[in-house]
């Protein structure tokens, strides 16, 4: 098959994209040079290797606020990356950016996330004299762990967007800086409607100014947020001056009501607690982590292979190797 189909895909771009598009046809490239698909630009083959990826598939048993919840309706580390990506394509499209490398980019963001949330990523960086940052992690897998060390080569873009997604220098591109705002909208939303499907809170609680500012419900917020970001976006993606400073008033309300809520967040420390036996147990037994961070030893040292190891967990599995570290097995008759 000839280039046709992605030539005519990178002359669309071409034609309906703003000027201020990353267009695939001028990506930077990959660190690894590949001959170019016949089908799809390089952002679609980017999208579809991270959706290909193990660490992708593991994000649906990684926590995103309530650890380990026993309803089918709370979110996960990946519903809440789909949930980023709707809202970061929706903004894409509205303002004619590049809507492939703005869903790479947000299906990619929470890779190297670890098991139990903000907390896991909170013991890691403790633990680690070298640190921890989830978003750093990310670009990490996507570059050295997947593929058993081989990686995924995404282009510079996605990798760029993937690592300025939380904090920090802004990503480069007007895709990558999507993400950002994106994910703030998804998270805060999606926790306040997780809050109050556990009952920790009810709608009514936020305060009224900022549910009349912002909207009534969470799909209204949501709307309005998403709406404010296109109006307002021009060589940077951002909120009006009001809704962000309604944004940051509202966490502020969730940081108080859920984030540090001892009923949310009771079982984080039995959680941390784990992490540290499991890093103190495998910092000391090297051989015991399977062979392909044992290889990561060589060249990046003990601490890191093991925080490889440990943040690549599901909160399923690291449950599962602590039981099989710790906790004695019984005999039955």
């Amino acid at each position: 098959m000839d280039n046709s189909i992605r030539l005519l895909s990178e002359k669309n771009e071409k034609h309906i994209l703003c000027d201020k598009a990353c267009l695939a046809s001028n990506s930077r490239g990959r660190a690894v040079e590949e001959p170019d698909d016949a089908v799809r630009t390089c952002f679609q083959r980017d999208r579809d290797r991270i959706i290909h990826s193990q660490s992708f598939r593991r994000l649906k048993h990684k926590t995103q606020v309530f650890l380990a919840p026993s309803g089918d309706h709370y979110r996960t580390r990946l519903t809440h990356t789909l949930e980023v990506s709707q809202i970061a394509r929706t903004i894409a499209r509205a303002l004619k950016l590049n809507e492939d490398l703005t869903e790479a980019i947000a299906l990619g963001h929470d890779l190297g996330h670890t098991p139990f949330g903000h907390a896991g990523e909170r013991a890691l960086d403790k633990l680690c004299d070298c640190g921890f940052k989830h978003y750093e992690q990310s670009v990490r897998v996507v570059d050295k762990l997947e593929k058993s060390g081989e990686g995924l080569n995404l282009t510079d873009e996605v990798k760029n967007g993937i690592l300025c997604h939380t904090r920090g220098e802004e990503a480069y591109t007007l895709e990558g800086q999507i993400i950002r705002i994106a994910d703030k909208i998804a998270y805060i939303n999606h926790d306040i409607d997780d809050a109050i499907r556990a009952g920790v809170m009810a709608e009514e609680d936020i305060p009224l100014s900022l549910r009349m500012q912002l909207g009534m419900t969470k799909s209204k917020r949501i709307n309005n947020m998403v709406i404010d970001v296109i109006n307002t976006s021009d060589d940077k993606i951002r909120m009006s001056d009001d809704f962000y400073t309604a944004f940051m008033e509202l966490h502020d309300f969730m940081f108080t009501a859920v984030y540090t809520n001892p009923v949310c967040k009771g079982e984080e420390s039995k959680a941390v607690d784990m992490l540290h036996k499991i890093y103190s147990y495998y910092i000391n037994h090297i051989d015991e982590m399977p062979e392909e961070f044992i290889k990561i030893t060589e060249t990046d040292g003990d601490e890191r292979a093991v925080c490889d190891y440990i943040a690549g967990m599901s909160d399923n599995y690291a449950l599962k190797v602590f039981n099989n570290l710790f906790v004695p097995m019984f005999w039955y008759d």
